[in-house]
């Protein structure tokens, strides 16, 4: 008893010492945008609105920036017309903070377990850190939607798929409605033979445009014809903050940037993504399937800025529980960490905009793409967990897949387990 208590007592203090020196290091480095985007959107839902105006007709006060989205967002974002502003940003920061909490919840419960910590001092550490991943801080102050993306598809891919439901798909086709970026996890599908998945989450995503096009017919005939082709409306894609092969190309000659450079590389990229994809399909491995995708949908898009990068995360995080599961003091475990470590230090760091006014030379060109060269890391080298053998434990619905390693004396994929809010059975 008092062993359990003087245990719980060290982990409320930790989490308290973190948090302050998260806290802190936020006051010195966080960039605060004002929840940039999320003005955009509250701006433009109520020009839309209150004012009689069409939404893709509205730009933001002295920029070029408007609602980008297709209607089917809007649609789900139209609730925002209806409260204040400071309401707008409450219901963004709460939103993407308990998405946040529920990932992690499925994600680390398996780190948690290797190491002997309790499931919610676990969660409360990677919350922690998440706070100060630049991706993630950026996320919260532009009042971006990426977590709540990344979500619906991680209910697919973690808790849907494995349990063999009827309803796995949705969240991904429902995703692509909102945004069209996460399309590629229905390419994901196809590629791995998922064609029940494949078929719901395509089905659901032309079902919720259809919808949106039904109600707003003006509205959806402007972004299909003429905002979606509008790249203008996105920024500059040499900026650095788009840190995805056609930023890196764009950098290269802001003037010229050549888009058959760009093609070739997209092409690679797609090739070794799909290859490794289908091997953490075919090992059951649903959790790498999803940070590999998500890795690769950072790469390929045209535009991918700093806050997108929280797709990074489940990567990140599966680093960490490929090093837990191997034995301790092991030449593996310690790569796996310092990889883990190094990756998350940079992607917090703020480190490509040293680069932001001059990218040029060999400096500017490793320096200002920093978090491309981590992506293609990822993507190259994430392990992908093997089932464990037959007669061990069996695999659970839960996404992270059971690894055939010993630890302890005890399987990993007995450790492996996952339950908790929302498991599906």
């Amino acid at each position: 008893m008092a062993q359990g208590a003087g245990r719980t007592i060290w982990q409320a203090v930790s989490v308290l010492l973190l948090a302050v020196a998260v806290a802190a290091f936020l006051a010195v480095a966080a960039v605060r945008h004002g929840f940039f985007d999320l003005q955009v959107y509250y701006g433009a839902l109520n020009f839309w609105v209150h004012g009689g105006g069409e939404i893709y007709d509205y730009l933001r006060p002295l920029t070029q920036y408007g609602f980008t989205y297709p209607p089917f967002a809007a649609l789900v974002m139209l609730p925002m017309a209806y409260v204040p502003w400071l309401g707008a940003i409450a219901i963004s920061v709460t939103a993407t903070v308990v998405v946040t909490a529920l990932l992690f919840w499925w994600l680390v419960d398996p780190i948690a377990r290797r190491a002997g910590w309790t499931r919610w001092y676990a969660l409360a550490v990677a919350l922690c850190l998440a706070a100060a991943f630049e991706p993630m801080r950026e996320t919260v102050n532009f009042g971006q939607v990426n977590m709540l993306l990344l979500f619906l598809v991680a209910v697919d891919l973690l808790r849907l798929l494995p349990a063999g439901n009827r309803w796995a798909g949705v969240g991904i086709g429902l995703a692509t409605a909102i945004k069209l970026t996460p399309g590629i996890f229905v390419v994901y599908l196809l590629v791995t033979r998922r064609w029940r998945a494949a078929f719901t989450a395509t089905a659901t995503a032309a079902g919720a445009s259809l919808l949106a096009a039904a109600l707003f017919p003006n509205a959806s005939r402007e972004f299909w014809t003429e905002a979606l082709w509008n790249t203008g409306r996105v920024g500059e894609l040499a900026f650095v903050s788009n840190q995805s092969l056609r930023g890196v190309v764009a950098r290269l000659d802001p003037q010229h940037p050549s888009t058959v450079a760009w093609l070739v590389l997209v092409l690679g990229t797609l090739a070794l993504w799909a290859w490794r994809s289908r091997a953490a399909a075919a090992a059951g491995d649903e959790a790498t399937g999803l940070a590999l995708t998500g890795v690769v949908m950072c790469l390929v898009s045209p535009v991918t800025w700093v806050h997108h990068l929280v797709w990074l995360l489940p990567a990140l995080i599966l680093l960490v529980d490929n090093a837990m599961a191997a034995p301790g003091g092991s030449r593996r475990r310690r790569l796996l960490l310092v990889a883990a470590l190094v990756g998350y230090a940079l992607l917090s760091s703020r480190i490509v905009w040293s680069w932001e006014r001059d990218f040029t030379g060999v400096d500017g060109f490793l320096g200002s793409n920093t978090y491309v060269w981590i992506s293609l890391a990822l993507l190259a080298f994430l392990p992908v967990r093997r089932p464990v053998e037959p007669g061990g434990s069996p695999v659970e619905a839960a996404g992270v897949a059971q690894l055939d390693q010993v630890d302890g004396g005890t399987t990993a994929g007995e450790r492996h387990r996952i339950g908790g809010p929302f498991t599906v059975r």
